[in-house]
């Protein structure tokens, strides 16, 4: 498909398009849309998936017990029968007490609050240019609710550079509104990301019907804008932040345009008092007629204010946009009383990802205040243009993508012509609070482990089961060769993944992990379990700093504790070090420092990393009442949806929930996790000829104590 020409007329029809996989789901006239003018345009084929070393996938559901992602039409549906797998539903007939799948795409997770540390990079900025991501995470129809068994996923990880992510998704023949799913949305809100879901209104050439417009904004009796309020209801249930509107079908009018104003302030009004936030997408114009403007300007305005106040709180800026488009845009926001970081100029990564030819200094000039804020769309191809889709791969190639080819966001990449996020905007964190843990798990893997062990063979995908990750990836600082580091996945103390440094150290290795905001105690202490994966022995240290930078790019001032720690390949081990010096100050980052002890290459793995007051001797309150709550069986195997009640104890919702499978012999098996209190567990098969199958559920805290285990069991 050819990329976006500033100068095409928008009334031009789509050149012919090769099908993508959302084309193949959305059938006969309810082609997708996937026009090659404006957003929509932009959807291209996913690379094929390559073989990955995972278990076989499961069976297909005999039942159809399978939760999704929930996608609707504003109000009437398609003509015609929906394709394999779709499920037309209408939005203005939704209710939470009808939803079957409600417990299975609620999030839980509330938003946690940001702080922005000194930049580790000279050039990073903070107070400026922020960035959307609009990003696919599966088809609109058949996204799973919670996780799936492949590792094969856009675990996206570099949360701290994103500050609004929009689940991106529709299409005229599955459903044109899209409601993220809760392991997104947990993910995004422990790292204090807003996340929104998709109004898609397709251009008419692949199947837009003006009529989902009307729907959409249609009015009441009274004036009231029913699927407006429809909207807030859905994502404050779900839990999510608010809606990202796109309306490309044109054969409107200026009538049509007032409409869509009036039902945008409806829909912003009626979801301020909860939190939520609309973004509109710059296509249809106060004509009522879609002409992509490529800025914000006298057509487009009344969308994103008008005389009367804010209309929406973002505004997603067309491909078209210029130097001189965005230069007028910033300088009309201001007049407006509005942020110019409002405006999110689209950059589109979908085809070539870092490859991609961007004007930079036309956003985010490294001279001057950045212009306007950014908007990624489709950065997912960091995995889906790979041929080895493994989670090392992946994560090796989204790294180089927010931080650069350096691969270290303090010591950028001389002349590089992908302007990586850590190269201009500042990073963010929500480590504010005690307790404190991060095993490292990025939310998908080829097993699952538990304390170093793997109770889990089989590759899986849950980003509510993520960690907060270091947000700078990887700030190394050695006066000797520099050793890789990365996140790997074959070996792992918990969860799927560990963090993996590598390398001939001719010098000690300064490793940067969180940026913090952490009160210190007298009981305040410190842990890291770390490993060695050769006999090259390395000396150990723990670092805190007890104060900033003095400035972005400067180096970060830790205090050294001296573990006393020689790691000589014993296996998994863990270093405890007593803050109670730093009592009453507060930690602004946390660092390791490695020395190799030897002359040979270094193997070495950090599995988790905590802080919390000592001593830790309480343990998370047991869910309650797990039941099953429906089941299939087939073939020695069954499938089912199961559920319970979450505890609140002392210290209040647990992180997360972990359900096990209990075999005859007593050995236990890992088969899922959630934040949520409902799970859903494909291809279970039958142990030899037991009776029922046995489950466990427990319920998780910050640091991975978990409580005495609920019961249910399956007979068979």
């Amino acid at each position: 498909m050819p990329e976006t020409d500033h100068g095409v007329d928008p009334r031009t029809p789509p050149a012919a398009t090769r099908p993508t996989r959302r084309r193949v789901l959305a059938t006969g006239a309810g082609a997708a849309a996937l026009l090659g003018l404006g957003l929509a345009g932009r959807a291209r084929a996913a690379a094929a998936p390559a073989r990955l070393p995972v278990a076989a996938p499961a069976a297909p559901d005999p039942a159809g017990l399978a939760p999704y992602a929930s996608y609707w039409f504003p109000d009437s549906l398609p003509s015609g029968t929906p394709g394999p797998g779709i499920v037309w539903r209408s939005l203005s007939g939704w209710a939470p007490e009808s939803d079957p799948d409600l417990a299975y795409n609620t999030s839980t997770v509330p938003l946690a609050e940001r702080f922005t540390p000194v930049p580790a990079n000279r050039d990073a900025r903070a107070g400026q240019a922020r960035i959307a991501s609009l990003v696919s995470f599966g088809p609109t129809a058949g996204n799973p609710s919670q996780g799936s068994p492949t590792a094969d996923h856009y675990a996206l990880t570099h949360w701290a550079y994103i500050d609004e992510l929009v689940f991106w998704g529709g299409s005229a023949g599955e459903g044109i509104v899209l409601a993220p799913n809760a392991p997104v949305v947990d993910a995004a809100h422990r790292n204090g990301v807003r996340v929104l879901g998709n109004v898609f209104l397709p251009p008419v050439a692949y199947g837009g019907d003006l009529r989902w417009t009307r729907d959409l904004v249609r009015q009441d009796a009274l004036g009231r804008f029913p699927i407006a309020d429809a909207l807030v209801r859905v994502a404050r249930t779900y839990g999510f932040d608010g809606w990202f509107v796109n309306a490309e079908t044109d054969g409107g009018d200026s009538a049509l345009a007032t409409r869509m104003r009036g039902f945008l302030r409806a829909l912003r009004t009626a979801g301020e008092p909860h939190g939520l936030r609309i973004t509109w997408y710059d296509a249809m114009n106060s004509t009522g007629r879609v002409g992509w403007q490529g800025a914000l300007n006298a057509l487009n305005q009344e969308f994103f204010e008008d005389r009367a106040g804010k209309v929406s709180d973002t505004m997603f800026v067309d491909f078209r946009w210029t130097p001189d488009t965005l230069a007028a845009s910033g300088a009309l926001a201001d007049r407006l009383g509005r942020s110019r970081h409002d405006l999110w100029a689209a950059v589109d990564t979908e085809s070539r990802g870092w490859d991609s030819v961007v004007d930079w200094d036309a956003i985010v000039p490294r001279e001057r205040e950045h212009v306007v804020s950014y908007g990624f769309y489709r950065p997912e191809w960091t995995r889906n243009h790979l041929a080895d889709r493994s989670p090392g791969a992946f994560h090796r190639a989204d790294d180089r993508f927010w931080t650069g080819e350096s691969l270290d966001p303090a010591r950028p990449a001389p002349g590089a012509r992908w302007r990586a996020p850590a190269t201009a905007v500042a990073d963010r964190s929500t480590v504010t609070a005690l307790p404190f843990a991060c095993s490292f798990n990025t939310g998908h893997g080829l097993r699952w482990y538990d304390g170093g062990r793997a109770v889990s063979d089989a590759a899986w995908n849950h980003l509510g089961l993520q960690d907060r990750l270091p947000g700078r990836r990887w700030a190394v600082d050695t006066a000797g060769a520099r050793p890789s580091v990365t996140l790997d996945f074959a070996d792992a103390w918990r969860g799927g993944s560990s963090l993996l440094v590598e390398g001939a150290l001719s010098a000690p290795a300064v490793i940067g992990l969180h940026a913090t905001r952490l009160p210190l105690t007298r009981g305040t202490v410190l842990e890291l379990v770390h490993a060695t994966g050769s006999p090259e022995p390395v000396a150990v240290e723990l670092g805190v700093a007890v104060r900033e930078p003095s400035g972005p790019g400067e180096p970060v001032p830790y205090t050294w504790l001296p573990a006393g720690t020689r790691d000589s390949g014993q296996g998994w081990r863990t270093t405890r070090a007593r803050l109670s010096s730093l009592a009453g100050r507060t930690a602004y980052g946390l660092a390791v420092r490695i020395t190799a002890l030897g002359r040979k290459p270094v193997v070495w793995r950090i599995g988790a990393v905590s802080v919390h007051d000592e001593p830790r001797t309480r343990r998370p309150a047991p869910p309650a009442a797990p039941v099953v709550d429906a089941s299939a069986r087939h073939d020695g195997r069954a499938w089912l949806r199961l559920s319970w009640r979450a505890a609140a104890g002392p210290g209040g919702r647990p992180r997360h929930h972990e359900v096990w499978r209990v075999l005859p012999d007593g050995t236990r098996t890992f088969l899922g996790g959630t934040c949520g209190t409902a799970l859903y567990l494909p291809a279970v098969p039958r142990a030899g000829r037991e009776r029922a199958a046995a489950f466990e559920v427990r319920a998780v805290d910050e640091l991975y104590a978990a409580s005495e285990p609920a019961c249910a069991t399956l007979t068979w």
